[in-house]
């Protein structure tokens, strides 16, 4: 993964927007935990960040289920846009409608093409991804229960997980049938988690 000083000065003028709004928001909206707001950059953009070399050229639609204030998915269409990967439809899932207000000025400050859903996972119809990624928001049974109606043949789903991974691959096996292989993640005591060839 790149590190943030490795990226374009484009890029990184607009994540340093994205920081910058994520903590004038969060005094008034609890976006992220407040534990972590010293150190945003690190903690949730670059977190999110690490996924991107794992989508390649060839993906055009992403989707980002239970989105928050914009991670994983926001990040990586700012990176998408701005570092060349190719052209993405990033869709963004949330429910909560003033996170996604705060997804919408992150958007346009940092002019950044999206495709959001103010709604609950479920709601989106007729979109099938490449790529399904989500950063703490359900276990992994869950998350696959969630990603179904978005798959493809040949979907790929990165879930930034903890350190629980194992077990929640092993309650998921019940369920479905797939291949998962663990990354450890760059930034945080955990993994991503990529799996594929997801089947009932």
């Amino acid at each position: 993964m790149k590190q943030f000083d490795e990226f374009s000065e484009k890029t990184k003028k607009k994540l340093k927007i994205y920081e910058e709004t994520l903590k004038k928001w969060q005094q008034k909206i609890n976006l992220i935990s407040n534990a972590t707001v010293p150190d945003i950059m690190q903690r949730h953009i670059m977190d999110s960040a690490q996924l991107y070399p794992l989508i390649s050229s060839k993906h055009k639609v992403i989707v980002d289920m239970g989105s928050g204030a914009g991670f994983p998915g926001l990040v990586l269409a700012i990176l998408n846009q701005n570092e060349g990967q190719g052209a993405w439809d990033v869709h963004l899932i949330e429910s909560d409608t003033r996170k996604c207000a705060f997804i919408q000025e992150i958007a346009r400050l940092t002019n950044t093409h999206i495709i959001l859903h103010n709604c609950r996972i479920e709601d989106v119809k007729d979109v099938k991804a490449d790529v399904i990624t989500a950063r703490a928001l359900k276990e992994v049974k869950t998350l696959l229960e969630y990603a179904v109606p978005f798959l493809k043949p040949d979907t790929t789903c990165l879930f930034l997980k903890g350190q629980n991974v194992d077990l929640e691959l092993q309650w998921a096996a019940g369920s479905y049938s797939f291949l998962a292989d663990k990354i450890p993640s760059e930034c945080e005591k955990g993994f991503i988690l990529q799996i594929t060839e997801i089947s009932k």
